[in-house]
């Protein structure tokens, strides 16, 4: 068989692809350099540490090290498995994460919409600077200003049922199991509500405004613009998110549970994955079993991610 000669008409289209692609890096080189203190502070801050999950399978020992600990297999995974709390803490890492995305997923997109129809503009910006601060305070601010408001002692909430008859005298709402997780999903949405409702605005105003100019000629209502239009134009956005909220569905928190579920009593209630891991692991400085549920978490993570992104693929939207 008689090889076909190849000539500079008959490159491979990949190899044109290739230069093309390569010209283009060196024209925006100065934008791919903005790029590498990212791409080396994900290296050193999340690959290099993944080395630490050996730990997982070993006996650690902090003064042999990695190299020089005994290696046990699954030991610390059984461990967790048949430990009396871990149907504990896994039903309340399961329902508060659950309680989170019902109840904090729909939040912003509902106060982005609200905001979309606003037409006063000062107004309109005056709520959004008041939605967006709450997420620049830490939670140790956040907590201690819920803890004031449902204070026994002169809180705000106590006295306004005071006044409007409904209690009698004041209620310890953080030393109750049953307000907890609402107290907690509650402040949640609160303190998130505003910034996370930034990308959804963003994808608002990337929508064309012929369409909505062309459904109000042919009589469609406000709420019809916004259910036909809008919410179909940012739909790709929101599906990506929500992939991304089911890959954390075992992320249910630390700072804020940690903090505003510190009283014992609230422990069967306010116990989750990553405090369990702080309380068990770090503080008894049980370091192998402290990495191996988190391994653990991770592992399911990933998977509720690969799952979550493959059912969105099938509605046409998808992180790969």
């Amino acid at each position: 068989m008689e090889l076909e000669k190849v000539t500079p008409e008959t490159q491979p289209i990949k190899n044109k692809d290739k230069n093309s692609k390569r010209k283009q890096f060196l024209s925006q080189w100065q934008l791919q350099m903005m790029v590498i203190p990212g791409i080396i502070f994900v290296f050193v801050f999340s690959y290099i540490p993944m080395y630490g999950i050996v730990m997982a399978f070993q006996d650690y020992n902090i003064f042999k090290g990695i190299l020089g600990s005994e290696w046990v297999g699954f030991k610390h995974f059984i461990m967790f498995f048949e430990s009396p709390e871990f149907s504990e803490v896994m039903r309340n890492t399961i329902l508060i994460s659950l309680f989170k995305l019902l109840v904090g997923f729909p939040a912003p997109i509902i106060l982005a919409l609200m905001l979309n129809e606003v037409r006063n503009q000062i107004f309109k910006r005056s709520v959004q600077t008041v939605s967006y601060l709450p997420h620049f305070l830490s939670w140790v601010i956040v907590a201690g200003f819920v803890g004031s408001i449902l204070s026994t002692d002169n809180g705000s909430l106590n006295i306004l049922l005071e006044e409007l008859k409904l209690i009698e005298e004041p209620i310890n709402f953080l030393s109750i199991p049953e307000y907890f997780w609402t107290i907690i999903v509650t402040t949640g949405v609160w303190k998130e509500i505003g910034f996370a409702s930034i990308v959804y605005l963003a994808a608002i105003a990337g929508v064309d405004q012929n369409m909505y100019e062309a459904a109000s000629i042919d009589g469609a209502s406000r709420f019809k613009q916004i259910t036909m239009i809008t919410l179909p134009s940012i739909m790709p956005v929101i599906l990506i998110f929500l992939i991304l909220a089911i890959g954390n569905i075992l992320s249910a928190g630390f700072e804020d549970l940690l903090l505003l579920g510190s009283n014992p009593i609230l422990r069967d209630v306010s116990e989750v994955i990553d405090t369990y891991v702080y309380r068990v692991g770090i503080l008894n400085s049980r370091f192998s079993y402290a990495t191996a549920v988190g391994l653990f978490k991770a592992i399911i993570s990933v998977g509720l991610l690969v799952l979550a992104n493959a059912f969105a693929r099938r509605m046409g939207s998808s992180l790969w």
